[in-house]
């Protein structure tokens, strides 16, 4: 599970992740407008606010959270049966959603559960960073700017952070903290004797 402030470079970061097998990628559902270059069912579900509703009331989200008032959630399903076929899962998530998921009652989803919070330098790159998007108005970049220092208030509670410089460097990091994931003595179905 990853998580940062909006512009840190996760999604980019998630996206690079993906092109490689070893790892599955949750699409999420969001209620917000798909933007340029998004396909639905590959970058998000994009969903009615009365279809994300339904899902979330028959308990099929595995966590929701309103974000700049748009839903966004994962798909309880498809997460449990990658985990169940043993494969590893990678969760986009706001702080929101990862709170839910660390309160997960779900054995599965307790014992899968590596999270990560890639935090940025400072709030003026993290402005930086947004600004040079160009997806959002000043005011959008404003209101991000201010929900990233509570977010950013949260990171003691993830197991790894990285701490943001270049894109590559975040990569090997990322990398880094999965290997070592997978090598940790209670993942391993070792049958000695």
């Amino acid at each position: 599970m990853v998580s940062a402030p909006s512009g840190t470079g996760k999604t980019t970061l998630c996206t690079h992740v993906r092109q490689t097998p070893d790892l599955v990628y949750s699409v999420s559902c969001t209620t917000r407008t798909i933007r340029s270059g998004e396909k639905d069912g590959v970058d998000y579900f994009f969903l009615s606010r009365a279809e994300f509703e339904k899902r979330m009331k028959s308990g099929q989200m595995l966590e929701t959270a309103d974000v700049y008032g748009e839903y966004y959630g994962t798909p309880k399903g498809p997460v449990l049966e990658h985990l169940a076929a043993g494969r590893d899962v990678l969760l986009d998530i706001d702080v929101q959603g990862a709170r839910q998921i660390r309160a997960s009652q779900d054995p599965k989803i307790k014992a899968a559960l590596a999270d990560i919070f890639i935090m940025p330098p400072d709030l003026g790159e993290l402005k930086r960073r947004l600004e040079g998007r160009g997806t959002e108005s000043a005011k959008q970049i404003a209101t991000r700017i201010e929900a990233a220092d509570g977010e950013m208030a949260d990171w003691k509670s993830y197991r790894y952070t990285i701490l943001s410089s270049s894109m590559e460097e975040d990569l090997i990091k990322f990398r880094a903290i999965i290997r070592a994931e997978r090598y940790l003595s209670r993942r391993l179905d070792l049958q000695h004797g």
